[in-house]
Parts: C-alpha cells; sequence; structure tokens
C-alpha cells in the first residue's frame, strides 16, 4: 500500500484502546501525554512503524461505520471556546487509500455495512494523541467513523472483523474516554480553580475504573458488554455510551484470550479517565516494553513539529 511500511510484525501488534481527555491535552499533557510518547516509542522498538493506523473516535460518527478514504488528513479543531494556541496546532499525516478499500472488505465479509468516504480530516480524539505518539506525522491514518446508536456487541463485532489487520502490521486504536461526565468534569474544574489542576479522585470514578481493570484482566467480555447493568456507577461516569464504546472496538480486534492490561491509569478533574488498555497477544509484549522505556518529560506543544 502507497505510503506504508512492507514489514510485518513476528508478533501481532496489540489494540488499543486510549482515552483522549479535554482538547488542551495537546497544551496541558500532565502524566498522559508523556505516556502517549512512550506508547509511540514503545510500539516502534517492539513491533516496528506501524504500516498504518485504523482509528476510531467518538467526534467522528455517521450512522453506519464510514472509512474515511482520503489521500491525506489535517487536524480538525472541532471545540470552541479555547485558548488561541490550540487552534494554531496541526498535524498532517497521510492517509491510506488502499487500506480503506481493505478495511471495507473486512467489514463486508462480517456482513458489516460500511460507507466508503474520500473525506479528510481528523478530529480532537485522533490528532491530540498521535501528535505525541507518532509527532513526524509519518503513519498513514485511516479513521472509521463510529455508528454510535449501535449496541455493544455490534461495536465489539466490528473490532473483530478488524483483527486480521493487526498480524499485518496496522494498529487499531480506539480513542475514547473510560469515563466521560462533562457536568461533573466542570463541575470540578470550578471546584478545582483555586488549587490543582488534579483534584482528588471521586470514589466513583475510581470504583468504575477499577472495575474494567479487573473484568478486563479476567478476559469478561459479557461483564464488559452489560456494563450498564453490572459496574459500579455506570451511569454517573457514562451518562451516554459514545465516548466508551471505542474501547469495545479495541477489545474485539484484540480479543480476550490473553488478559486485558491497564497501560495508563490516570484521571484529570478528579473524573475524567485517562486510562489506557491492550488487548490481544501484543498486550504483555508491549507492557514489557513501556516498562523499559524511561519516562520523558512532558513536551511542549512548541516542541512538537507543526506539520
Amino acid at each position: 500500500m502507497a505510503g506504508m511500511s512492507t514489514t510485518t510484525p513476528a508478533t501481532p501488534l496489540p489494540a488499543l484502546f486510549v482515552s483522549h481527555g479535554s482538547p488542551m491535552l495537546a497544551l496541558e499533557p500532565g502524566s498522559t501525554g508523556p505516556f502517549f510518547q512512550r506508547l509511540g516509542r514503545a510500539i516502534d522498538t517492539r513491533f516496528g512503524r506501524p504500516k498504518a493506523i485504523v482509528v476510531v473516535s467518538p467526534h467522528t460518527a455517521a450512522r453506519l461505520p464510514l472509512v474515511l478514504g482520503s489521500a491525506h488528513h489535517h487536524a480538525v479543531h472541532d471545540f470552541g471556546g479555547f485558548p488561541p494556541a490550540l487552534y494554531e496546532l496541526q498535524y498532517g499525516p497521510p492517509g491510506a487509500p488502499a487500506l480503506a478499500a481493505r478495511v471495507a472488505d473486512l467489514l463486508a465479509a462480517q456482513g458489516i455495512a460500511v460507507q466508503p468516504s474520500d473525506e479528510a480530516g481528523l478530529d480532537h480524539g485522533i490528532w491530540s494523541v498521535l501528535r505525541f505518539a507518532w509527532p513526524e506525522a509519518d503513519v498513514p491514518v485511516l479513521p472509521v467513523a463510529l455508528a454510535p446508536h449501535q449496541p455493544p456487541a455490534a461495536q465489539w463485532a466490528l473490532g473483530e472483523a478488524l483483527a486480521p489487520l493487526l498480524a499485518e502490521g496496522v494498529l487499531v486504536l480506539g480513542s475514547g474516554s473510560l469515563t466521560h461526565n462533562l457536568q461533573l468534569v466542570f463541575g470540578r474544574r470550578r471546584v478545582d480553580a483555586l488549587g490543582a489542576e488534579d483534584g482528588e479522585e471521586m470514589l466513583e470514578s475510581r470504583a468504575f475504573r477499577d472495575w474494567v481493570a479487573a473484568r478486563s484482566a479476567a478476559g469478561d467480555r459479557e461483564a464488559l458488554l452489560a456494563y450498564r447493568s453490572q459496574a459500579p456507577h455506570a451511569a454517573l461516569m457514562h451518562p451516554t455510551d459514545e465516548h466508551w464504546l471505542p474501547f469495545y472496538i479495541a477489545a474485539g480486534a484484540g480479543g480476550l484470550a490473553a488478559p486485558g492490561l491497564r497501560l495508563h491509569d490516570a484521571v484529570t478533574y478528579g473524573c475524567l479517565a485517562m486510562d489506557a488498555y491492550a488487548f490481544g497477544a501484543g498486550a504483555r509484549p508491549l507492557a514489557e516494553a513501556l516498562a523499559g522505556l524511561t519516562a520523558a518529560p512532558p513536551a511542549a506543544a512548541s516542541a512538537l513539529p507543526a506539520a
């Protein structure tokens, strides 16, 4: 495929779920920006640079899964009311038109209706993460628009359809948020305005995050799919599902034959989780590679390339 590496990793890549947090992550990395930097380095070191990245974000949504097969992408500033510096940040990786056709075929083979599109653009749930992990913007990116009205089992099935890509050196990435209640976030930000950004975590947030970690490690697909009724404080942590659904796509792609591993354990504003997970045969090797890397200092936005 044009613009893609031809090497294939000996161990399949893991499928990843990451929490992208607020758009301000790009300017205020906290502990998560450096984690994304290490994540990119660890993947490159252990598996080789991905041939491409298939990514799903709740900020790009459609009635049916939509494959955005443009040859080039750019950062979409899909938010308002933030500092001017945030709107100046750019990220312009190549697209993956040939991979778009492959993904459409994989989904169709599993009876999943999909819409092809030559639309370009990466929402902030995509570029704010990749800008840390691969700042050179040289890895082709294929966004797949989320169909948020489809049930959890359908999201999982979509991930399963993408699973063959991992052995081909293509990273499958779900970008969402392990918890996402903006009413709580804005309330906590007001409370914390005179103190540190990261206030003491709500007990409900901790309980929900730990439940997800335990059920993922146990490979408990049924509990994860039924999180609305089984996870503690699910309705409080996710008034709506859209930021949680990319978790299912990552878990479906990687599978639960091996434990799903929490790679990053963090929370901002006391309730907005920044956790990241790896699924599949490559999860443990990636966790080991991450453990072997020295933590990088937070990167200033100006230190990253503008392209």
